[in-house]
């Protein structure tokens, strides 16, 4: 194997959903071995549930931590925190203690991206509300990264679908929360987070779209003032800075601006501004990234989807997606920005 490839932690996510099934897919056949070095964080035993629930056999072996692989060996390396029985969960149910389990895998996959083991964390669907009863006292995922790796300054998530690039100004709060979160340093912010991730990921000169907040873009002030009191004086500002980014554009058609070529991503006001447009276009493709923090993290975009574990047929096209944007940015770090 390609000893300048990216070492690569894979979590199976929450083990009472696709996780497992998708990850034993992804490992049967090592197709992506020509992506990245893909060592598995997580239960032995989790794996071997989702080799039965995808119908696939591999060999593996196990490791005291990513740093001792064996990187000739053609079996899957497996860091065996054997911390999770899935037998003890009802598959399809998310649960405080799967969720406390998941949060606790996380953990040790960050910590080996910490030492340096690991170069990113590529993690299937987990459940937020279980993690956040199992003791992970964190809205997302992403703030707990962040808490983990003492993180001080500003973060994000941020979607990938076909090379666009789609960030929000708030995430994960209830969207009276967000109106009232969104003033101009946090677009100011957003914006160069947003330009400074396309920027890594190889698009030279990032186009960056900026979505209004009110129906009609506020028609004029009619329908609110936010977009003349707050927004475009935001986007003008970085735009005297050099940044290449225009609007605000209505939330209703920004978006076909972006898939039409326009510009190479969309910031959105608040979460669901932009997740509804780009999990239309590709709900099985799209990845979630964790922007701004010093370890890669991606994740696909989509859920646990509850309603089909155990049946064998979860796609796992997001999911592997995640896995070559992740070994993606990290090569940009180490040799500079990658031409797309």
């Amino acid at each position: 194997m390609n000893s300048e490839l990216p070492i690569i932690a894979l979590t199976p996510g929450d083990c009472t959903g696709i996780g497992p099934e998708q990850t034993a897919r992804i490992l049967h056949g090592q197709r992506l071995s020509g992506t990245a070095r893909i060592v598995v964080v997580g239960d032995a035993r989790v794996i071997d549930l989702g080799m039965r629930q995808a119908g696939v056999s591999f060999s593996y072996r196990r490791y005291t931590s990513p740093v001792a692989v064996d990187w000739s060996d053609n079996a899957v390396p497996i860091v065996d925190l054997g911390n999770t029985d899935p037998s003890l969960y009802a598959p399809g149910t998310g649960s405080a203690e799967s969720g406390r389990v998941t949060g606790e895998t996380l953990s040790r996959a960050i910590d080996f991206a910490r030492a340096g083991e690991v170069d990113a964390v590529s993690f299937a669907p987990l459940n937020k509300r279980a993690m956040y009863d199992g003791g992970w006292k964190f809205p997302d995922e992403h703030k707990m990264f962040a808490h983990l790796l003492g993180h001080k300054g500003y973060f994000s998530e941020m979607n990938v679908l076909d090379n666009q690039w789609m960030s929000r100004v708030t995430s994960h709060v209830s969207l009276r929360q967000a109106v009232d979160q969104i003033n101009r340093p946090a677009i100011e912010e957003a914006i160069v987070l947003s330009t400074t991730m396309m920027h890594k990921a190889g698009i030279e000169s990032p186009r960056l779209a900026v979505a209004a907040l009110n129906p009609h873009g506020g028609e004029g002030g009619l329908f609110g003032t936010e977009e003349i009191e707050i927004i475009r004086p935001a986007v003008q500002a970085m735009a005297a800075r050099g940044i290449n980014c225009e609007g605000p554009f209505p939330s209703d058609t920004v978006y076909l601006k972006a898939f039409a070529g326009d510009y190479d991503g969309v910031l959105s006001m608040y979460h669901d501004q932009g997740q509804i447009a780009t999990k239309m276009r590709g709900f099985n493709r799209g990845v979630t990234i964790t922007a701004g923090l010093d370890t890669v993290f991606t994740t696909p975009a989509h859920g646990t989807a509850f309603d089909i574990v155990g049946r064998g047929v979860a796609d796992t096209g997001a999911f592997e997606n995640a896995i070559k944007l992740a070994s993606r940015l990290v090569q940009s770090r180490r040799t500079g920005p990658l031409q797309s």
